[in-house]
């Protein structure tokens, strides 16, 4: 098997995926901007409106491990492709829509073709890039990502300033064409010719989405009693899933995968670093209203988070090439550490300076720790379950992104998410993610045992 593609040719590839991911992102993220537009437009209450993005969130988790299967049946390029083409589709419907219904049903569908994107962007990118390279390109894609999430707000806001709402939609449009036609230079590994198991992907779909869907449910006001119910089916679907998982080849819930030690820790280094990460994102703004700041002062206390960690993730991504993940895992989250208690301990006459330093702070810890995790998950799976390995990240990602908003929710439901809770709650995610990840230097953990093949164990050179 070669490795990687070869110049011209990779970063023809390179420009395919950094567009189809900042594509995904960016819609999936632009509509909360115009959220009290489209209400307003549409006749729809605000507590209504919000169905816009947490159905295509919920939808995205439910199909992403289910797609990662399938692409591994079907080939990942094509899975990419026409992922692309139905988010594509379902873009130009939403700047037609006139009804609630409508919109609810076409973002649904921006959702299902996000979940052919995302479920093997990571894998396409093991295939583009170099092993040597590997946690370059993955900390490449970090940036892309984390970029595309911070200017997605800004972007539809400009938009609204000169247009209607539909057309918040549509300005990605000429980004997916793009991404479109340079797909035609993506890697094409040939797929694997097994039966899809479609018992297993309706049940893992069925898991996320009632455990999800109940505990937002709860969070949102709705009867706790039904709430509960709902999360209790979801469990139930998910101990029978988990339990017939465990006896096929290639499960679509990759517990072969998760496994090996090494990648169970990333997994739940990774989780916690997301929920971590959320829970100060969204609970931030809360805090910073309460003690006055203005909109454009709290969006630049933020901005620093996503600016430090544009500049610390490639960085961080081409050093897990040379150095183990454990290592810069655990420095990043002891950073991160560091700064989620400053920004507990904030003064109460906190300035723009002081929570922006410590902002950055917690961007550039995080920036540290994310690229050298995917880049041990996705170069230690075998290369025929790579697209799992990448369908596990990004669902590791969203759902802990969407368990970390759950929680802000909650603790803004028990009158606590306004001060120092939150902050200290995501240090204690942190300092979860920092063990699993210092735990990966034990030899028993760490050994190139837990890789495919030695070429990609990463391994400590002496700087010049």
């Amino acid at each position: 098997m070669s490795d990687g593609l070869p110049l011209p040719r990779r970063l023809f590839a390179i420009g395919a995926l950094g567009c189809g991911s900042a594509l995904v992102i960016i819609d999936g993220g632009i509509a909360n901007v115009a959220l009290p537009t489209i209400a307003r437009d549409l006749g729809v209450a605000s507590s209504a409106v919000v169905s816009i993005v947490t159905v295509y969130q919920v939808t995205l988790v439910m199909l992403l491990l289910p797609f990662s299967g399938m692409a591994e049946r079907i080939g990942l390029k094509r899975t990419y492709q026409g992922g692309q083409i139905i988010f594509t589709l379902s873009t130009l419907l939403c700047f037609f829509a006139e009804s609630f219904p409508f919109l609810l049903i076409v973002r649904t569908m921006q959702a299902i073709g996000a979940a052919g994107v995302l479920s093997v962007s990571s894998a396409l990118i093991r295939h583009t890039y170099p092993t040597r390279q590997l946690g370059r390109g993955l900390g490449i894609n970090a940036v892309i990502v984390t970029s595309a999430a911070a200017a997605a707000p800004t972007v539809g806001g400009l938009v609204l300033a000169v247009a209607p709402w539909p057309w918040v939609f549509a300005c990605t449009i000429p980004l997916a064409i793009v991404s479109l036609i340079l797909g035609r230079w993506l890697p094409d590994p040939p797929p694997r010719l097994t039966r899809l198991d479609l018992a297993g992907a309706i049940m893992c779909a069925a898991m996320f989405g009632l455990v999800i869907g109940g505990a937002e449910s709860f969070v949102h006001g709705d009867s706790p009693v039904v709430s509960a119910a709902v999360v209790a089916a979801g469990a139930t679907i998910g101990w029978f899933f988990v339990r017939r998982e465990l006896g096929i080849t290639a499960p679509i819930l990759p517990v072969d995968l998760l496994a090996r030690p090494i990648i169970a820790l990333s997994a739940v280094g990774s989780l916690t670093a997301f929920m971590a990460s959320m829970t100060v994102l969204v609970s931030t703004p809360f805090r910073l209203a309460a003690l006055g700041f203005t909109p454009a002062q709290i969006g630049t206390c933020i901005a620093p988070w996503p600016l430090t960690n544009m500049v610390v993730a490639p960085l961080s991504g081409a050093l897990s090439d040379r150095i183990p993940a454990g290592i810069l895992g655990g420095i990043g989250m002891a950073v991160s550490l560091i700064a989620l208690v400053l920004l507990a301990t904030m003064p109460a006459d906190a300035g723009i300076l002081d929570v922006a330093w410590r902002m950055a702070l917690c961007g550039s810890g995080f920036g540290l720790y994310l690229p050298p995790n995917s880049r041990l998950v996705v170069g230690s799976a075998p290369h025929h379950r790579a697209a799992a390995a990448g369908g596990l990240i990004s669902t590791l990602r969203l759902t802990g992104q969407t368990i970390g908003a759950t929680l802000v929710a909650a603790l803004l439901a028990a009158g606590v998410g306004t001060g120092a809770v939150p902050p200290l709650v995501a240090a204690g995610l942190a300092l979860i993610a920092g063990l699993c990840s210092i735990a990966r230097l034990r030899p028993s953990v760490s050994s190139p045992a837990g890789f495919e093949t030695p070429a990609e164990a990463p391994t400590l050179r002496p700087s010049r």
